[in-house]
């Protein structure tokens, strides 16, 4: 996320999901005022691909939906509204069918890069703590094979990834790293997002 964008007033919730319908340019909501997101490197897309491909076949048949980089996440904390675009969403429950964005997500996933990484581990660890219905929240790094999990049923506490399989309770079902990291090219030494 970057500086808010200049606007004369707060932009209301209908006005922003509005804008951002067929926009070119994504934007984070936070009580009236909009953040630009960034592109996204190749690792980062590779790894988001990846993530996609195995999960989509395990939701056939079951209540579950899953989406990637263009639906958002709705909050609501202190009487502030607030959408973020999380890289993946898995939403299990029948009654969370908004058109543009999800409010009871089990699962939330953001890929690291070096200029969201920050906001990533702590506004959006704590925002997402939140969601009475999020059991998981998966930091996964473009720049070296390393996931970071945080689990409801483990008090949100840090589990460091680097080997084995991720366990998503929420499916019931372990992601490996190997498949996490399929075809992501070695880190060069430029960093990008």
């Amino acid at each position: 996320m970057s500086q808010p964008l200049a606007h004369a007033s707060r932009l209301s919730v209908e006005d922003y999901l509005a804008s951002e319908d067929g926009a070119d340019i994504r934007h984070e909501y936070i009580d009236g005022e909009l953040y630009a997101m960034s592109g996204a490197s190749r690792q980062h897309v590779i790894i988001t691909l990846n993530m996609v491909a195995h999960l989509r076949p395990l939701l056939r048949g079951t209540s579950c939906q899953l989406f990637a980089n263009d639906m958002k996440v709705r909050l609501k904390i202190a009487e502030q509204d607030i959408f973020y675009y999380p890289d993946l969403i898995l939403a299990c429950d029948p009654d969370d069918r908004e058109t543009y964005y999800c409010t009871r997500p089990c699962l939330l996933v953001e890929v690291l890069s070096d200029s969201t990484a920050r906001i990533d581990r702590r506004e959006k660890l704590l925002a997402y703590q939140t969601l009475p219905s999020l059991m998981e929240y998966l930091l996964v790094d473009q720049h070296q094979r390393r996931v970071e999990v945080y689990r409801r049923a483990q008090g949100w506490a840090l589990d460091v990834l680097t080997e084995g399989a991720v366990r998503l309770d929420c499916l019931d079902h372990e992601v490996p790293l190997d498949v996490i990291y399929e075809d992501v090219p070695a880190p060069d030494r430029r960093r990008d997002a």
